[in-house]
């Protein structure tokens, strides 16, 4: 796609005869002496934009393009006007499908948006490299108590301060009801109003920037959302039954009339790069994207976003449930060119060694510690393999695949509130086994991703919540209970008579943060923790860089503890040491990667039981008399130092 289209409007509706430019294929732009309007609109014979005032509204036919395209250049009209589409005559009328923003929702009129009033200041920024990543992702409406992008913002400079790289934002294409998710949205290129002004989220970009910190933005490109969504009224031809998926017909990328959807899409990620300057996208459900076409529309995306970014470095990560490595391979060799895919298998993994349970989609992952050690070398576990849960094979080959190609997680927003409260990993672990994962997390060499609040053990719930219409909110309700059903633990009545309602605006409440925690007892501790594994992260040449093959190897050295060994230059290695379980001593230790360098002994540099983190101590871990002893549920960072002669 090409990034202005340059129309010339028909000599009507005040209209100049001269060609008008354009950034984007669709949507009302302004320019110079009014406003050029663009819908696709296949399905109509006749369309109307409809200028909404108080004192009295105005009609402007668009005059019809070829393949289902109508426009008009109308004069007189500002930024701020509002409008709507009147279709073949009809009484009823449609908000525009590529409205840049609905000041009243999805129902309400489109609002005519000036990009280029906003004065950025991040004329330098060089956008998010796929290395050096700490990735946060949060949800605007619950971040803050206010759950705006002005009270977002104000929170940034402590993230920053954190370590944090690249703010990763859940959805924000605007959708019907007072809050949600955002994986419902159905006005893909419309801020919702929910958190503020477009230029508002600009503000919060802006400022992120200046703060060294990326902002990449979470976008649904699988399904549109059941309230407010109008595009049929305008083109059947966005869906095609030709594929099906979880929310009914699927989007059309590769049926006949398949160009304008694609386009609209494309047209879409060079928006929120270039009028908001995000530096990438997570790219919900990409398993669920169904396309046949000679080049798939994630492809397409990946070429587009670079392009939109010129001189940035643009960020594209990826939600694969089925583990397709071809969406980071090189648009070269095949593949459709992303940076990164989310790691589902650590989490698992990581979540059944917390929490003892292994249920539903945790079956395949027992928690043991041969799996962090494939993990911290292989990225996915399952890499082909069969797949019991599913009963079929999982995943694809990623044995060559850098440790940037994978984010990992012991926390997001759909596995926390994948369980019947919404609890959070250290309300179903020990505190010892959670301030010991955190390291085995933070100090991998994927890419690390925390949940918002996860930096302080925030004590606050992330439920599911989605304000919708009675019968659609009972329709969810039913849904969401069935869902969880997989879980036998959530699936007795006991427990399902305590899930909480989705469309309750106290659901929607419990879960925000409350950020005045983090300076608390017990929350100060686990907060420091972060910040000091962050700082080790980043400072430490042997963790900092990105690890090769033969750079990082590992051992079992008991049924709930392992080693792991990263290889610096001149012998400056570093050996971690994790154990899940109950104290352990080896008398003997015939495991070579325990050797320290030639000339050198082991020193602890950093230990999760340190009192700064709440824990209760540990003396070092070799004794040369006695052998190795490490405590129960702990974690350690050694570091070599010149041996006594």
């Amino acid at each position: 796609m090409s990034q202005t289209n340059n129309l010339r409007p028909k000599d009507k509706a005040g209209a100049t005869g001269a060609v008008v430019p354009r950034t984007l294929p669709v949507g009302a732009e302004p320019v110079v002496g009014g406003v050029h309007f663009r819908v696709w609109a296949p399905r109509r014979r006749e369309v109307e934009v409809v200028i909404e005032a108080e004192d009295r509204d105005r009609s402007f036919s668009l005059a019809p393009e070829e393949n289902g395209y109508f426009s008009e250049f109308v004069l007189d009209i500002a930024p701020g006007a509002l409008y709507r589409y009147r279709l073949d005559s009809g009484e009823k009328l449609y908000p525009d499908p590529a409205s840049r923003f609905q000041p009243t929702g999805p129902h309400g009129p489109s609002q005519v948006i000036d990009p280029q009033s906003f004065s950025w200041t991040d004329g330098g920024w060089r956008g998010v490299r796929a290395d050096g990543q700490v990735l946060y992702e949060l949800h605007i409406g619950t971040f803050t108590h206010e759950g705006t992008w002005t009270s977002a913002q104000r929170e940034l400079p402590t993230l920053a301060e954190l370590g944090i790289t690249c703010l990763e934002v859940m959805p924000v294409a605007d959708f019907a009801g007072r809050f949600g998710w955002g994986y419902d949205g159905v006005n893909f290129f419309a801020p919702t109003r929910i958190y503020g002004q477009p230029d508002d989220f600009r503000r919060f970009v802006d400022h992120a920037h200046a703060l060294n910190m990326g902002v990449i933005l979470d976008v649904v490109y699988n399904h549109f959302g059941p309230d407010g969504n109008y595009l049929r009224e305008f083109a059947g031809q966005y869906f095609t039954d030709k594929h099906c998926t979880a929310w009914g017909d699927a989007i059309n990328f590769d049926d006949s009339h398949a160009g304008p959807v694609r386009q609209f899409f494309l047209a879409n990620v060079r928006y929120w790069i270039e009028e908001f300057h995000v530096d990438g996208y997570r790219f919900d459900a990409t398993h669920a994207i169904r396309d046949d076409s000679p080049e798939h529309i994630l492809a397409a995306i990946s070429r587009e976003a670079r392009q939109a970014g010129a001189a940035r470095n643009i960020y594209l990560v990826n939600e694969n449930e089925r583990q397709h490595t071809q969406i980071v391979r090189p648009l070269q060799q095949g593949g459709y060119g992303m940076d990164a895919l989310w790691n589902d298998d650590f989490h698992h993994s990581a979540m059944v060694s917390l929490s003892g349970r292994g249920e539903a989609y945790y079956t395949d992952h027992p928690g043991r510690p041969q799996e962090f050690i494939s993990a911290a070398k292989y990225g996915f576990l399952f890499q082909g393999q069969r797949y019991k849960w599913q009963r079929r094979r999982r995943g694809t080959p990623a044995l060559d695949l850098p440790p940037t190609a994978f984010v990992n997680f012991i926390q997001n927003h759909d596995q926390v509130a994948n369980s019947a409260r919404g609890l959070r990993a250290h309300q179903l672990s020990s505190p010892g086994q959670y301030r010991a994962m955190t390291a085995l997390l933070l100090l991998l060499p994927q890419t690390p991703m925390l949940f918002q609040g996860q930096e302080w053990a925030a004590s606050s719930p992330f439920l599911y919540f989605a304000d919708h219409k009675d019968e659609l909110s009972k329709l969810i309700r039913e849904g969401r209970a069935k869902e969880l059903s997989d879980f036998p633990s959530i699936a007795t009545p006991t427990v399902r008579a305590c899930l909480t309602d989705p469309s309750s605006p106290h659901t929607f409440e419990q879960s925000k943060l409350d950020h005045a925690e983090r300076d608390k007892p017990f929350h100060k501790d686990i907060y420091r923790l972060h910040r000091d594994l962050l700082r080790l992260r980043r400072e430490e040449p042997v963790f900092r860089r990105v690890q090769g093959r033969g750079d990082l190897d590992g051992a079992v050295i008991a049924s709930e503890a392992f080693i792991l060994r990263y290889f610096g230059a001149s012998s400056d290695d570093r050996l971690l040491l994790f154990n899940f379980g109950s104290d352990l001593h080896l008398e003997i230790a015939p495991e070579p990667l325990l050797a320290p360098p030639a000339g050198r002994r082991w020193s602890v540099q950093w230990s999760s039981e340190d009192p700064a983190y709440g824990g209760c101590g540990a003396p070092a871990p070799v004794n040369e008399e006695e052998g190795w002893m490490l405590p129960g549920r702990c974690a350690m960072v050694l570091k070599p130092i010149q041996a006594p002669h």
